[in-house]
This record gives C-alpha cells, sequence and structure tokens, in this order.
C-alpha cells in the first residue's frame, strides 16, 4: 500500500477513534464546571496526527497557514506564531527595546504605564528589559485602566501604555490610543484573554502598535501551548521575527536558504565580509517558535472560533441576567462603553457592605463543583515576586485592592451548556437563599 493510501487509512481510523471515544455526561453536583477548558473534535485530532506523519517538527505548513488565516481574522498585516501568549508579551514588548527603532526605541529606565491588576507575565517583560512599570489603578466594573488617571502618571520617561483587555473586556482604546499620540508613546495590546473582541466595531489589536494573543487551553482557541505577535507595522513585524528566530538577521524560513539572494554578499558590523547571513545576529534573542503539530491543531479551531465567540456572548449575558438580582451585594461587570467583548470569564466584586467574603462565596461555588479563580495576580505589587521590583505607583491602588480582596470570576466557555448554566444559577440562588436565613 502506498505511504498516500495509508496516510489516508490512518487519518480516517483516527476520525473513529474520536468517534468512539466515551462522552462524558454532566450529573449536578457531582460533575465540575471548570472556568474553562478546550472544545475540539476530529478534525484537530486528524491535523495533529497529520502533521505528525510529516515529522516536520518545527514551524512548517500548518503554522503559514495559520499565521496568514489569523492575521486576517485580526485585521492584521502580520502574525508571528509563538509557543505562548507570555512569549509572545516578551517578544512584543522586547521589540520597542530594539535598535531597529533609533530614536523611538526603549531604553532601560524609561518608563511603561500598565496595571497591576492582571496577569503578571503582561507587566514581567517590562523589567526583564530593564524599564521602570508604572501602575495606574483600574475601575472596578470594567477591570480596566482608569482613563482619567493616565496623564497624571506621565513623565518625561514615559515612552509606552502596556495593558491587557482584561478578561476579554476591551480598555478604552479611543481615548488611549488619543494620548499615546499626544505623547508619542507605543501602545501595546495584550489581547490574551481577548479573541473576537471589538471596540467601535474594530478588533481589539488593530489600535496599538503591536499586539498579543494566547492559545492555551483556556483561552478562546488553543493549540495546547502557543500565543501570537500581531502588527501591520513592517519594521516591528521584522523585529519581532527576528526575536522570536535566535536574534538572528536574516528572515529565511526553518529548511530554507538564500531567501534575499545575498547571503554571502553583504558587511553586517565587525563580521569579515560576506560572511553567513543566516549567522548574522542583530538582536539578542531567543527561540520561541511553535511545532508544526500545535499550528495543526490551531487550524482546525479557527475554523470553530466564531461560535466559540458566540458561545461566550451567550454566556455572559446568562450571568448577566441571572444574576442581577443579587446586585445587593455583588458588583456585577459591565462592558466597556463602545466596545462588544468576547468575554474569556464573568467576572464579579463582593461589596464591602455584604454579610459574607469574597472566599464564603467561593468555597460555597467551589462545593458545589462550580470553578472559581481570582483575577490573576490580584495586586501585583503585593505578589512576592516584586518585591525587590523597581517599580512606581501613580496615584494609589484602592480599586486594585478591592479587586484582590473581593473579586473572583467563573466561566463563560463554549462547554457550558444550558443544563450547566441552569445548575450554575440554582447554586447562587441556594447561596443567597441560605444566606436571608
Amino acid at each position: 500500500m502506498s505511504q498516500e493510501l495509508l496516510r489516508k487509512k490512518i487519518l480516517e481510523l483516527v476520525v473513529e477513534y474520536y468517534q468512539e471515544s466515551p462522552k462524558v455526561q454532566f450529573e449536578s453536583g457531582k460533575s465540575s464546571i471548570p472556568f474553562a477548558g478546550r472544545i475540539y473534535d476530529a478534525e484537530e485530532m486528524v491535523n495533529l496526527v497529520d502533521s505528525s506523519l510529516d515529522f516536520w517538527l518545527t514551524t512548517g505548513r500548518y503554522a503559514e497557514e495559520f499565521e496568514a488565516k489569523f492575521a486576517e481574522i485580526m485585521q492584521q498585516r502580520y502574525c508571528m506564531l509563538v509557543n505562548s501568549g507570555s512569549s509572545a508579551n516578551l517578544i512584543a514588548i522586547s521589540s520597542l527595546f530594539s535598535p531597529m527603532l533609533k530614536t523611538r526605541r526603549i531604553k532601560p529606565g524609561d518608563e511603561i504605564i500598565t496595571v497591576a491588576a492582571g496577569f503578571p507575565t503582561t507587566v514581567t517583560p517590562i523589567i526583564q528589559n530593564g524599564a521602570i512599570p508604572v501602575f495606574v489603578d483600574v475601575d472596578i466594573e470594567t477591570f480596566n485602566i482608569q482613563i482619567s488617571l493616565i496623564e497624571q502618571a506621565i513623565t518625561p520617561k514615559t515612552k509606552a501604555i502596556v495593558l491587557a483587555h482584561t478578561l476579554g473586556n476591551p480598555f478604552d482604546l479611543k481615548s488611549i490610543r488619543a494620548i499615546c499620540d499626544k505623547y508619542g508613546l507605543f501602545l501595546v495590546e495584550d489581547c490574551c484573554d481577548a479573541v473576537g473582541s471589538t471596540f467601535d466595531g474594530k478588533m481589539v489589536g488593530t489600535f496599538g502598535d503591536i499586539a498579543t494573543t494566547s492559545f492555551y487551553p483556556a483561552h478562546h482557541i488553543t493549540m495546547g501551548e502557543g500565543g501570537s505577535v500581531l502588527t501591520s507595522n513592517p519594521i516591528l513585524k521584522r523585529i519581532a521575527t527576528s526575536l522570536r528566530d535566535w536574534g538572528r538577521d536574516c528572515y529565511c524560513d526553518p529548511g530554507c536558504d538564500n531567501t534575499c539572494g545575498r547571503r554571502f554578499k553583504s558587511q553586517y558590523g565587525d563580521l569579515p565580509h560576506g560572511y553567513d547571513h543566516k549567522y548574522v545576529y542583530s538582536h539578542l534573542g531567543y527561540n520561541l517558535k511553535v511545532t508544526d503539530m500545535q499550528a495543526a491543531v490551531g487550524v482546525a479551531q479557527l475554523k470553530k472560533l466564531p461560535e466559540f465567540i458566540q458561545a461566550r456572548k451567550d454566556n455572559f449575558k446568562k450571568l448577566s441576567e441571572g444574576l442581577k438580582c443579587f446586585e445587593e451585594y455583588l458588583i456585577l461587570p459591565k462592558p466597556t462603553p463602545n466596545s462588544e467583548p468576547s468575554w474569556f470569564g464573568f467576572p464579579f466584586t463582593v461589596k464591602a457592605s455584604a454579610p459574607f467574603k469574597r472566599n464564603d462565596l467561593a468555597n460555597f461555588l467551589e462545593d458545589h463543583k462550580i470553578l472559581t479563580r481570582q483575577l490573576f495576580a490580584g495586586n501585583m505589587t503585593r505578589q512576592p515576586a516584586f518585591k525587590d521590583v523597581n517599580y512606581r505607583i501613580s496615584g494609589s491602588l484602592e480599586n486594585t485592592d478591592k479587586i484582590m480582596n473581593g473579586t473572583i470570576f467563573i466561566g463563560v466557555y463554549p462547554g457550558i451548556d444550558q443544563v450547566r448554566m441552569d445548575y450554575i444559577l440554582e447554586v447562587f440562588n441556594q447561596f443567597f437563599t441560605n444566606l436571608s436565613y
């Protein structure tokens, strides 16, 4: 039998294997409802095995296909796959320190405005590059930066604003873009939790100079591990690609040689004339590429992205409507004006006046198999890792502390069907009914 026929038979068996896999039935009070999870079918498994049969273990044809399709979806010119959303943030922020940006480059000691209520790896690349994060407080209902506080945080050292769209809720991109333009600042959009979110009808990620996404299993689509850097700026694209690919100056794809036609013909730095361009390094880089097997899973996931986004929106709406009657005790989340979030989760904050604490409610939900998460690091400046970090706080972080002490979120991912949603709302009703006695 030919290799082609063998491959066909193998992939047919993969479909059959998926179809025969046991389907887990939900049992109220016994089955866990996670805050997030992977959703896939036979197509992802077929792509994964198809890629493995090529045994092209680094970036390849599936990665190329994914990058082209995802860039189009996200309304960007360029998409560069990396091995995680955290690596994407490292590449995006490090790109702004490149000598290729000449007088605009950020340097160690410069300041970058961000928030402390979020995920650490949005901020840690600032520190790792020697810049100083300047923390500004957030709004308690949107969980995003308070626009009115930004300009008072700006100094002559300020060079950029780096922010995540918290749990998929876009920050006020129009206002922040205007501030960046006014002061000549870079804008980095961390869209790891926000794939598919829009502001003024445009995709998040398109307002900044460079943006990032994550494809960890908890996110909107998954490759297992994986992430991407997005930009429409060709200089930033070249820098980001170099940083991802060992810091090399050459832009040939793996396995390709002499794409530029000048491999042995140029002078680079103090190297001998004609030094092999594949071994010329213009940045202090990394190797942060994905495997083609990861990208193969991502290609299948892209087809499902529209329905995944809609399911998240629908589940968020159901929770908003179902929990509205408890606003005496809870501060419920609100979308940023002019935005349409593709929600990562449903966050809410227990009011200080409530006759219970955040952990009372969290423990009740967990005891009933509804898994909860806090808003990541809470207040980053209170984390052990930040004890000896050089940072600055502009104003106070009053709301950030309120979030640290009072906020949790639960899931809205597509695996939460109507039966599970009914159970979640029933458990909330039990908690507040018991509260009245």
